[in-house]
């Protein structure tokens, strides 16, 4: 990329109404400068994929993570917020420092993989953009330190809440009256806080939920039902067809693929 192209590709994304516009300016703007590595966004419920397609030999890990990092550090400040990474997979050979590789991305980090991308939560589609022309000098005058590191937002309150249902198994976890209590807030402020952060209090369990059942089926023996049980629902049908509204396969069918 040429002197000043990063410049221009933030100009071109400031003006975007959410996550899955500005991706989209994002990855044409990079296959305008970049002719070995296209960028391509695919966006379901179930996740929003950011493809990178090079057409022939795989390329490094590190042009990999360097081209990712560029697109996700500048959606994350888009956003005001850390996006959640679900996985990556890379078309290179394992290197020989891939736990550093996956803190920086994720632990769902597979390689020797027939395609490179990286799946994002899917809530960041509809996030809006929160930054404007007057932050956006303050942020390039930072760059590239302020998102080489994996983009933080530790006192945003989804982050808060977050936390708060970390601390307790999910069938304890508490109604949003109880949440706003414990962060020394009233309820309808709580609410309104998250709105800004384009989030509810059901979304964050319901993602929270998601991560912890992809965690259990990949990590461990236990079976549906168990895991259904740890996770809060009545019966294990009911976490069947969670999980599904989630990720689009069934919990035994994910197992299995994994």
């Amino acid at each position: 990329m040429r002197h000043g192209s990063f410049v221009l590709m933030c100009h071109a994304a400031i003006g975007a109404r959410d996550g899955a516009q500005a991706l989209t300016r994002i990855a044409g703007f990079m296959r305008l400068v970049l002719d070995e590595l296209r960028f391509d966004i695919d966006v379901d419920d179930a996740r929003v994929r950011i493809r990178l397609i090079d057409a022939h030999a795989p390329k490094s890990m590190f042009a990999y993570a360097t081209g990712f990092i560029l697109v996700y550090g500048l959606l994350c400040w888009l956003l005001g917020r850390r996006v959640p990474l679900l996985a990556a997979h890379l078309r290179c050979p394992e290197p020989a420092d891939s736990d550093e590789n996956r803190l920086m991305f994720c632990d769902a980090l597979h390689f020797d993989q027939p395609q490179t991308y990286v799946d994002l939560s899917p809530e960041c589609a509809a996030l809006p953009v929160v930054q404007t022309t007057a932050t956006l000098k303050t942020f390039l005058r930072e760059a590239p330190a302020n998102f080489i590191v994996k983009y933080r937002n530790p006192d945003s309150i989804a982050a808060r809440v977050r936390k708060r249902l970390r601390q307790t198994r999910p069938s304890d976890w508490p109604e949003a009256d109880r949440i706003a209590a414990a962060l020394n807030m009233g309820e309808a402020t709580l609410r309104r806080r998250l709105k800004q952060e384009g989030l509810t209090v059901q979304a964050i369990k319901d993602a929270l939920r998601r991560d912890l059942a992809i965690s259990r089926l990949a990590d461990t023996q236990e079976t549906i039902p168990q895991i259904a049980d740890a996770l809060g629902f009545a019966e294990p049908n009911a976490f069947r067809r969670a999980f599904r509204k989630w990720t689009g396969v069934r919990p035994a069918d994910y197992r299995r693929a994994r």
